[in-house]
C-alpha cells in the first residue's frame, strides 16, 4: 500500500482513538473514524504479545496484503486502525483475511 494509505504520525492515531468507534473479534480489534477525503487510510498495530519482530512484520504484511485484496470494497470516507490480538500469529494468510473480513464488516467499513 502506498504511504498515502496509512496513518502513521501519533496525533492522527490518538484521534481515531478517542472520537472514534471500535468493534472487535476474537483476532482483531477495529477503530473507525469518519472524515472526509478521497480514499481512506489504515493504521496497523501489533503487539509485542504476537511475537518477536519477524512475527510482527509477517503480520502486518499479511493484513497490508489483504487490505490491498479489499481496498474496493471499503468506504473511502475513513480513517481506521487494526489492532491484532496475541492469537494472529496462529493463522495462515487466507484464515488471516477471512478473520480481517469479519471484523471489517462488523465495524461497517466494508
Amino acid at each position: 500500500m502506498k504511504k498515502a494509505y496509512r496513518v502513521k504520525k501519533e496525533r492522527d492515531f490518538q484521534r481515531v482513538f478517542e472520537q472514534g468507534s471500535s468493534c472487535a473479534n476474537r483476532r482483531f480489534v477495529v477503530y473507525k473514524l469518519p472524515k472526509e477525503q478521497e480514499h481512506f487510510r489504515v493504521g496497523i498495530s501489533v503487539g509485542k504479545k504476537v511475537g518477536n519482530a519477524v512475527m510482527r512484520n509477517s503480520v502486518k504484511r499479511k493484513i497490508r496484503a489483504s487490505l490491498y485484496a479489499l481496498k474496493d470494497q471499503i468506504d473511502p470516507n475513513l480513517d481506521f486502525i487494526i489492532i491484532a490480538r496475541p492469537t494472529v500469529s496462529e493463522l495462515d494468510s487466507e484464515e488471516l483475511m477471512q478473520n480481517l473480513k469479519h471484523v471489517l464488516k462488523l465495524a461497517k467499513i466494508i
